[in-house]
Parts: C-alpha cells; sequence; structure tokens
C-alpha cells in the first residue's frame, strides 16, 4: 500500500524554478512530521526541509535555505518543495518522507514513511 506518492521531477535548467509535490494518506499527514530529503549520486541522504507534526513550524537545510519554501495543502493532505534559482548541485532523487523531525547541530526528519522518489536534475 503506497502512501506517499510524489510527483514533479525534472531535468531543469541552473536559475529556474520547479514543485515538487506528497501526497499522503490522511492518518500519516495528520500523525507526523513531514519533509524532504535527497541523495544526490554519491553521496549520502541529506535533509532539504520540513514541517513539525504539527505544521506550526519549518525546517531548512542551509544549504536550501532562502531559495526553497515547503509548504502544505491540509485538505489534501499534500506537502509541496517550491524549489526556485535551482543549481546543478541540487541535483538528487528527491524523497517525501514522514516521521519525526529531530535536532543533532542541524535539524532533520526520521524517515518513518519514505515515498519512492522523485529525480531533479539540474544542468548547468
Amino acid at each position: 500500500q503506497v502512501q506517499l506518492v510524489e510527483s514533479g521531477g525534472g531535468l531543469v535548467q541552473a536559475g529556474v524554478s520547479l514543485r515538487l509535490s506528497c501526497a499522503a494518506s490522511g492518518h500519516i499527514f495528520d500523525n507526523n512530521a513531514m519533509g524532504w530529503l535527497r541523495q544526490a549520486p554519491g553521496k549520502e541522504r541529506e535533509f532539504v526541509a520540513a514541517f513539525s507534526w504539527n505544521g506550526d513550524s519549518t525546517y531548512y537545510a542551509d544549504s536550501v535555505k532562502g531559495r526553497f519554501t515547503i509548504s502544505r495543502d491540509i485538505a489534501k493532505s499534500t506537502v509541496y518543495l517550491h524549489m526556485n534559482s535551482l543549481k546543478p548541485e541540487d541535483t538528487a532523487v528527491y524523497y517525501c518522507a514522514a516521521g519525526s523531525t529531530y535536532y543533532n547541530g542541524t535539524y532533520s526528519l526520521t524517515g518513518d514513511y519514505w515515498g519512492q522518489g522523485t529525480q531533479v536534475t539540474v544542468s548547468s
């Protein structure tokens, strides 16, 4: 049973914008922090952005702060990642995840639930 469904990846040029979507099953959306992580080729998966479980707070990785914005539509149980001023170093598979946020020097998100991943490729 697929519980997190992502869409919106693609191949774009540097400097443009792209929006990713993650539609969640209602019980997951209502009871978990939700956000995005990404994994570039040859690198470990890294945190990108997340909402707290109640939606009151947002968290961003320093590398995307000021360029990416996370938003959500409660009625649709959907979380979005608005990516502006994309750079080649943003190239990665982006994963939607649901779980708990935590702080260990930087913010991150546990992956109790995962989407299938969507490829974002930014050409220079």
